[in-house]
């Protein structure tokens, strides 16, 4: 097989990949950052989350999010997979407000999904374009409902998982396990990518 030479989507520095059979028979994704900014990134010791929130990390969530550097969604994609592919529960993406995604252009949440291959439903709208993380905690803890549930949505008797890229103070994923719960959910895990 030839080697295909691609780039660090975080430095640019060239990346020599040999293609396998392995990519193709077991959703396999190639590298697309190099080892040493991969070994920037410091694993999460909490079993809700992959990476612990850092300068690299910091630095990561500012380029995909904020200055809307969709390809980023790829980074982690293979540990995404890892751990959400034998997932029973139906994951849920928590969702950006319409007018943030109007902005940003995509949401960040469904892209990191779509690049590790996890298929996921939108059953939530987010109510505000505030962030949790602007509040103290006598604000957060005061703070109307974050989520409503989608006009279309249809909420079953089952087991649900919610996705978001950064749990700070878990407000947020407490507000939408709330929606879903008191719409009928059996159970609503959370799951993200990373933990501030």
């Amino acid at each position: 097989m030839n080697k295909t030479e691609i780039f660090c989507l975080l430095c640019a520095q060239p990346l020599q990949l040999v293609p396998s059979w392995k990519s193709l028979l077991f959703n396999y994704f190639p590298p697309c950052i190099c080892e040493k900014c991969s070994a920037q990134f410091q694993r999460s010791s909490i079993q809700t989350a992959l990476y612990q929130y850092n300068d690299a990390m910091k630095s990561y969530l500012h380029q995909f999010k904020f200055l809307q550097d969709v390809a980023l969604a790829k980074v982690f994609r293979q540990e995404i997979h890892a751990q959400l592919k034998r997932q029973k529960a139906t994951v849920i993406p928590i969702p950006i407000h319409p007018q943030k995604q109007q902005e940003r252009t995509f949401s960040h949440t469904e892209e990191l999904l779509k690049a590790a291959k996890i298929p996921y439903t939108q059953l939530l709208e987010k109510t505000t374009t505030e962030t949790q993380s602007s509040k103290n905690r006598a604000q957060r803890l005061q703070s109307a409902p974050l989520f409503r549930l989608l006009p279309e949505a249809q909420v079953e008797r089952k087991d649900y998982l919610l996705f978001d890229d950064i749990e700070t103070t878990g407000t947020t994923l407490r507000h939408a396990q709330q929606v879903l719960l008191e719409a009928g959910a059996q159970s609503v895990r959370t799951f993200t990518l990373i933990n501030g």
